[in-house]
C-alpha cells in the first residue's frame, strides 16, 4: 500500500517514514500542504496519509476537507498530526475529515497502534467494495424478462431480440432461470384423442 506523509518537519518525516516503512508502505514526503493534495488527486494516490495540521500552503484541516468532498479519494485514511492537544482541536479535526488524531510529540508505539487501525479499516473497505462488485456482476449477469414481447396470434411464437420466430419456451429458458417439464392439458388431451378416431378417458 502507498503512504503519504506531509509535514514540513524534516525530523519528523525522517521518523515517520521510517515507521510507516517497517509496516510494508511504499511512503512518498511532502513538505507543504499543496504538494500533499496534489499527490492525493494524482494517479498514484496513497490508501493512508498522516498529515500536518500547520503546514505552508494548505493547512491539514483544509486538506482533510478536500479529501472528504472529492468522491474518488474520500477512502483514504487520513491520521492528523499536531502539537495541538486541547478537546476543541481534536473535534475541529475530526469535524474536518480526518479519520484519527496523533499529538506531537508522538509516541513509536501509539503511531504503529493507530496505522495499524487504518491497515484494518482500509482492508475492510477493499472486501466491501470486491463484495459490492461481485454483486453487481451477479446482477448484471442474472437473466431477467421484462417489456413487451411480441408473440404470434396463431402459433403463440416469440419474436426473439434478433427477429427470429422461437417457441415460448425457448425464448423464455434463455432469458430467465425457469425450466420446463412438458405434459399435456385435459382440453388438448380430449382433441388429439378425437383426431386420433378414439374415445377420451374420463377424468
Amino acid at each position: 500500500m502507498r503512504a503519504l506523509i506531509a509535514d514540513d518537519d524534516r525530523l519528523t518525516t525522517v521518523i515517520l517514514s521510517a515507521a510507516l516503512e517497517r509496516q510494508g508502505f511504499e511512503v512518498t514526503v511532502v513538505h507543504d500542504g499543496t504538494a500533499a493534495w496534489d499527490h492525493i488527486a494524482g494517479d498514484a494516490a496513497p490508501s493512508l496519509a498522516v498529515i500536518d495540521w500547520m503546514m505552508p500552503g494548505l493547512d491539514g484541516p483544509e486538506l482533510c476537507r478536500r479529501v472528504r468532498q472529492e468522491p474518488s479519494r474520500a477512502h483514504l485514511y487520513v491520521i492528523l498530526l499536531t502539537s495541538r492537544a486541547g478537546r476543541g482541536d481534536l473535534i475541529a479535526g475530526l469535524d474536518a475529515g480526518a479519520d484519527d488524531y496523533l499529538t506531537k510529540p508522538f509516541d513509536a508505539d501509539e503511531l504503529r497502534a493507530r496505522v495499524r487501525v487504518g491497515c484494518r479499516v482500509l482492508a475492510l473497505q477493499q472486501r466491501l467494495a470486491e463484495r459490492v462488485a461481485e454483486l453487481q456482476e451477479m446482477i448484471s449477469n442474472n437473466k431477467q424478462l421484462r417489456g413487451l414481447l411480441p408473440i404470434c396470434s396463431y402459433c403463440k411464437r416469440i419474436r426473439s431480440d434478433s427477429d427470429y420466430w422461437e417457441q415460448v419456451e425457448s425464448y423464455i429458458s434463455e432469458h430467465t432461470e425457469a425450466q420446463f417439464s412438458h405434459g399435456i392439458c385435459p382440453c388438448c388431451y380430449d382433441r388429439l384423442m378425437a383426431e386420433l378416431d378414439l374415445p377420451a378417458r374420463s377424468r
